[in-house]
């Protein structure tokens, strides 16, 4: 999947946490996320943090789907809040390879 079709994507599925997203699905929307608002606080704090909380609500849904890829439940998020180490697990099971799991195929499009 391509930086653009992964925005396209992760928006037009923006609040769909049914199904998974692709590796490189989730790790482009994110990169556009942490550019693009970097990029708008460089003229407006505010913009950079209007950005920042539009983008809140697909990304953890993209989170949640890529999760769904390796079998694991959405939930498993809320780890970024052990301090270090659970940002550090949340990143592995972000990154792993895609496993059978009882959420859809890869790649699955809900629209």
């Amino acid at each position: 999947m391509t930086f653009f079709e992964s925005i396209q994507t992760c928006f037009r599925k923006y609040a769909s946490f049914e199904g998974t997203a692709s590796r490189s699905e989730y790790w482009w929307f994110w990169l556009f996320c942490v550019l693009a608002s970097a990029f708008l606080s460089i003229f407006s704090d505010k913009l950079g943090t209007a950005f920042s909380l539009v983008t809140l609500l697909p990304s953890i849904a993209a989170g949640t789907r890529r999760l769904h890829e390796t079998d694991r439940s959405g939930w498993w998020q809320l780890i970024w809040l052990v301090p270090l180490v659970g940002w550090i697990v949340l990143i592995v099971f972000l990154a792993q390879e895609p496993r059978p799991n009882r959420y859809g195929s890869a790649g699955d499009v809900y629209a």
